[in-house]
């Protein structure tokens, strides 16, 4: 078959290309590449295609960049084709990012083919991936640990907005929200190496020769030119066996993502940029593949820019997310954690404060907010309002004794008075709590006991009257303060939420 043939094919089958588009061509003057342009070029007529070339130089190699970078331009004006010449100072980047050349030179061509595409007005962009590049990308990914996101390789098409590649890098990177619709395609992912060197000796194209692809101390050269030779040894199909497997892998992942997709709502009860909390019952009720899934996801959120979840991280977390006890905590990459609490487990950034639960609360320290009886006292820094009011006995809602609202509170008017106040906890607080005939226990204990967030304890409002705390508001009243068969006067207090209006 015609290797022309072969890549109308992939265009078919994985929807590649619109009709009437333009489309960024990378193109470093390798076989690769230049196989690409040439077979957009024949093809280009079909899809009413218009091709811009972009080349970057990595400032890499000296004057054998300086003439791929000039032979890719002049190849582009022999060929009637638009074309853009980037340059960017990979070493540098690398420094000062922190990152392998291999990756700073990774991120900043995306970057750059990025920026090309943005201002050709182009809806896709084009880059020569062969299927022997894949199996070296599997076998990558394998020996690195990846999950199965990893484990599939390169897709033919996918968004270039998913690949967390353009942040951290400012002079060579394009915001996610610009870039989150293009999309980068990959023809020559079906064409062996082989397939794309016979194909450049056919049609008489001479491509540049790039003498670093020798260079073993790269991870991919060694794969190339070592591991995969080798392991060719013991199968000489050892390379259409990584890409069978990408394949299948594609397929399974694809499956699992989307029941991930489905779960993701049920079990997720706050996400913001810097955390994201799980509900640990609903959460520990998945199956295992699935709460590995939900934790790499919340990895991914959070750390947008983080290329790979390593399987240990993951895996350290999965065991104390299940059998970590309140306060266990585990590491995560890039300065995240999770942490198990009473009713959730939340990934967040090591050294962030805790996340809030939207309940009535007061600033830590809070020695005295004078509680208006009757009335509407707000609570400071928060959209919550305690709203109070006496009323007869007999004019009680039918549901006073079951009380579903924990915000919600009746006491015995005459035993706690008009005095009232609220506060944070003190040391040496101790109470009442209803149900206990009259016992006393340390605050600390009880808040222990209940499970309440260790983040919101020293926030947790009291009521307070002359006789000591008379509510531990969203817990237990006192013993002292209930409402008794000879109660004729209750107090009712109800916190409010100002958002909750109307």
């Amino acid at each position: 078959m015609d290797l022309a043939d072969k890549v109308r094919q992939s265009i078919e089958r994985h929807h590649l290309l619109s009709e009437g588009e333009t489309l960024v061509v990378g193109v470093s003057g390798g076989p690769d590449s230049l196989c690409l342009l040439h077979v957009l070029c024949r093809i280009r007529a079909e899809y009413d295609l218009h091709l811009h070339v972009a080349h970057l130089h990595h400032g890499l190699r000296g004057a054998e960049a300086d003439a791929d970078a000039d032979f890719v331009e002049a190849l582009a004006d022999d060929w009637d084709l638009g074309c853009t010449i980037g340059w960017a100072d990979v070493p540098t980047l690398a420094r000062e990012h922190g990152l392998a050349v291999e990756e700073a030179a990774r991120r900043a061509r995306y970057g750059f083919l990025a920026r090309v595409a943005q201002a050709a007005g182009a809806q896709a962009i084009a880059v020569a991936h062969n299927a022997d590049d894949q199996a070296e990308t599997v076998l990558m990914h394998w020996i690195r640990g990846s999950g199965l996101a990893g484990l599939r390789g390169m897709m033919p098409s996918s968004l270039l907005g998913d690949y967390r590649l353009l942040e951290g890098v400012d002079d060579t990177s394009l915001s996610l929200t610009s870039s989150s619709d293009m999309r980068l395609i990959r023809p020559l992912l079906g064409v062996t190496r082989a397939e794309v060197e016979a194909y450049c000796g056919f049609c008489g194209l001479t491509p540049r020769f790039d003498r670093s692809n020798l260079d073993t101390t790269y991870f991919r050269n060694w794969l190339r030119h070592e591991v995969l030779p080798l392991l060719a040894q013991h199968n000489p199909n050892v390379r259409e066996v990584l890409r069978r497997s990408a394949c299948v892998i594609a397929d399974d992942y694809a499956l699992l993502r989307s029941l991930l997709e489905e779960t993701w709502p049920d079990v997720v009860l706050h996400e913001t940029a810097d955390e994201i909390v799980f509900g640990i019952e609903q959460w520990r009720s998945l199956p295992t593949g699935l709460q590995r899934s939900t934790l790499r996801e919340a990895i991914h959120r959070l750390r947008r820019s983080l290329r790979d979840i390593n399987f240990l991280h993951v895996e350290n977390a999965l065991r104390v997310a299940c059998d970590g006890s309140t306060g266990a905590k585990a590491t995560l990459p890039s300065g995240l954690i999770l942490s198990v609490e009473y009713d959730r487990l939340a990934v967040a950034s090591a050294d962030a404060d805790p996340s809030l639960p939207d309940w009535p609360l007061l600033p830590a320290g809070t020695a005295f907010l004078s509680v208006a009886v009757p009335g509407t006292t707000a609570l400071p820094e928060c959209h919550w309002h305690l709203e109070t009011q006496e009323v007869e006995r007999t004019s009680l809602p039918a549901d006073w004794e079951a009380n579903p609202d924990p915000w919600r509170a009746f006491l015995d008017a005459h035993e706690v008075g008009t005095s009232l106040w609220l506060r944070s906890r003190q040391a040496g607080d101790r109470f009442h709590p209803l149900g206990m005939g009259g016992h006393t226990v340390k605050l600390s204990d009880f808040l222990t006991n209940q499970k309440v967030p260790y983040s919101v304890r020293d926030r947790l409002p009291l009521l307070v009257g002359e006789q000591g705390i008379v509510w531990v508001c969203g817990q237990r009243i006192d013993e002292r303060a209930r409402v008794r068969s000879g109660t004729r006067l209750v107090l009712g207090m109800h916190f409010r939420s100002a958002s909750l209006r109307g």
